[in-house]
């Protein structure tokens, strides 16, 4: 949008302009650059060591403890340089010195993989009683919950060849992400917005979201036509690139006998697939909630039709809400309350310390993560916005991941302490309904609570409901796939607009640019990921009920639950910590949860 009168353009700061207070402490991993190559350097006769264990490990318990140590050794240490050296691509995506160390550090980790790769396929061509007897050996105790999940693998391990050659893939297989994101962050240029204040804005993947926040319906309407313009243009691209990652889960499936890229991608975590399926049926059953909440929306917003770029804005549009980084730690703070003073002032020092990089700069990855480390610090990035009240909801969420990464990493060793996707969106999304519950609770003013059910509504919407939409996408582009159909731009858009009209209903205006939504999705990328926010919420919703409606016992177990690391299995974490994944009661409470408030919202106000 054009403006007649002059405006003041609002450009982001080049990396080395943001002040240091407000970037994370890289040093606790590597003082410097030269310090990350030197650790570098030195992996290298690590690695080279394997080959003195290589058709050994058989011998004795000695042997393989041995092996094993030195394995978990270059494990941490590569951990650590990857670490390093992935953040610091995400400060600039277009540094071409931490692209080049970030290549450096994946080709040497392809390396020790290759030379490590001889492990599994030689301990699995063992005995049944020579594997046991390891398993009940003292001197392996450490290591026996390791040994265990490896055995599981058996019937998907190759031999010690084609093991060496799927590893020496290691680089080549993430050739369509790597592209990607330097296409999504780097490329991919999106000009600027004239904003409903006449202030231009630069529109980018950081600052998408926030455009469509405006009260103004002109601004959301022509950035969201300016931002989906450059994937139209760049949709053949795109589609190769996603088309390469489908493609790779596929080979990799079948090169290693599963049935399909979907059980491939549940068999580590020990998850069935009903798990899978039973969160989809059970969301497509609820949707008519969903339904029902976007006509809400319409009617409360005065609109004669409604569209995806209606979504983000708040249906009290004229609520101004601003948090400076320091408000927001202090609501965060005040509302984690309920778990205890240790978790409260831990987080504190790190929210008020370097954690964090807060603020977004020309360059840096778009949204927000937690990455939790064993030897350096729970960072978070952010690109946190004062005037969104959801990126509050952000960095509460960010903090509960890497609060489960600091308690993971005090009470486990290096070899546990690393907890599976499958429960880290519990944590997260735990801290979420504490600040909602938090903030409502600490308001009188209807307006404000009823933008806080709002915000609750979407939560579950887009954690649960959204995500478990996501999941369709995925299971799906993969079948197609998996049954020998081209993946093409047409047939993937395809895909995704009939999951749009199924998810969003007949009454909202699904625009034809929408379907191409599917091509700047990094998640795709890792595929099967994305279910995971819709159990890990609907989990979060019952253990957060568990902790604010119990005592000592609840706290306990969600605290050890938060201390387990990957210690257990994944599903039997969270039924320890007092939830049954493997039912549809937790994701049916949470879309009745979603369908009271939409009742309360439709009640609370008055149609435009």
């Amino acid at each position: 949008m054009t403006s007649e009168t002059n405006t003041t353009a609002e450009r982001l700061p080049q990396r080395n302009q943001v002040a240091v207070a407000d970037t994370w402490d890289l040093t606790c991993l590597f003082p410097s650059d030269e310090a990350w190559t030197t650790a570098l350097e030195e992996m290298r006769p690590l690695f080279e060591s394997f080959a003195q264990y290589r058709g050994r490990l058989g011998e004795n318990a000695a042997t393989l403890l041995a092996c094993l140590q030195l394995d978990s050794q270059i494990d941490r240490l590569g951990d650590r340089l990857g670490n390093y050296a992935y953040l610091k691509t995400t400060e600039d995506q277009t540094n071409s010195q931490y692209q080049a160390m970030i290549g450096r550090y994946r080709f040497e980790a392809t390396r020790a993989a290759e030379a490590a790769s001889f492990i599994r396929p030689e301990l699995l061509s063992l005995s049944d009683d020579a594997i046991q007897a390891y398993l009940n050996d003292p001197q392996l105790a450490l290591y026996r919950l390791q040994l265990e999940r490896l055995i599981r693998f058996k019937p998907h391990t190759l031999s010690e060849k084609e093991e060496q050659l799927l590893a020496m893939q290691g680089e080549m297989s993430q050739a369509a992400g790597n592209a990607f994101r330097q296409l999504l962050d780097a490329d991919l240029k999106f000009g600027m917005i004239t904003d409903e204040r006449g202030v231009q804005r630069e529109l980018s993947n950081a600052t998408f979201v926030q455009i469509l926040h405006s009260p103004s319906r002109d601004v959301r309407r022509e950035a969201f036509a300016q931002y989906y313009a450059q994937y139209e243009g760049h949709k053949h691209t795109l589609t190769a690139t996603l088309a390469g990652s489908i493609q790779r889960d596929a080979y990799d499936a079948r090169a290693r006998n599963y049935t399909s890229s979907l059980d491939s991608a549940l068999f580590p975590d020990n998850v069935p697939r009903a798990v899978y399926e039973n969160l989809v049926a059970t969301v497509r059953a609820g949707l008519p909630a969903v339904h029902r909440f976007y006509d809400v929306r319409r009617r409360k917003m005065g609109l004669p039709d409604i569209h995806h770029y209606d979504t983000y804005v708040p249906i009290l549009s004229e609520l101004k809400v601003q948090h400076t980084w320091d408000e927001a730690v202090e609501k965060v703070l005040a509302s984690l309350q309920p778990l205890g003073k240790s978790y409260v002032e831990t987080l504190a020092a790190g929210l008020r310390g370097r954690w964090c990089d807060r603020y977004p700069n020309v360059g840096k990855q778009s949204g927000a993560f937690s990455y939790g480390t064993y030897d350096g610090l729970p960072y978070i990035m952010m690109n946190y916005k004062p005037d969104v009240l959801h990126d509050v909801f952000t960095l509460t969420h960010e903090a509960g991941h890497s609060m489960h990464s600091w308690y993971s990493s005090k009470h486990q060793p290096y070899q546990y302490h690393n907890y599976t996707i499958f429960v880290a969106e519990v944590a997260s999304t735990f801290n979420e309904q504490l600040l909602a519950r938090y903030l409502m609770e600490h308001s009188n003013d209807p307006q404000m609570k009823a933008y806080l059910i709002n915000q609750q509504i979407d939560d579950i919407r887009s954690t649960i409901v959204r995500q478990t939409m996501f999941a369709e996408f995925e299971q799906r582009t993969h079948q197609a796939c998996e049954a020998g159909e081209a993946l093409t731009v047409d047939s993937i858009s395809e895909i995704y607009a009939e999951l749009l009209a199924a998810y969003f209903g007949p009454d909202f205006v699904i625009d034809p640019q929408l379907r191409l939504e599917c091509f700047r999705i990094p998640h795709f990328y890792n595929a099967f990921y994305v279910y995971k926010y819709a159990t890990g919420l609907s989990a979060a919703i019952a253990l957060s009920d568990g902790v604010l409606n119990g005592g000592a016992k609840e706290l306990e177990a969600y605290l050890g639950f938060l201390q387990s690391g990957c210690s257990q299995d994944p599903l039997d974490l969270l039924r320890t910590a007092g939830v049954d994944m493997t039912t549809p009661a937790p994701i049916e409470a949470a879309i009745r949860r979603l369908d009271c408030l939409v009742g309360e919202l439709d009640e609370l106000l008055p149609d435009a």
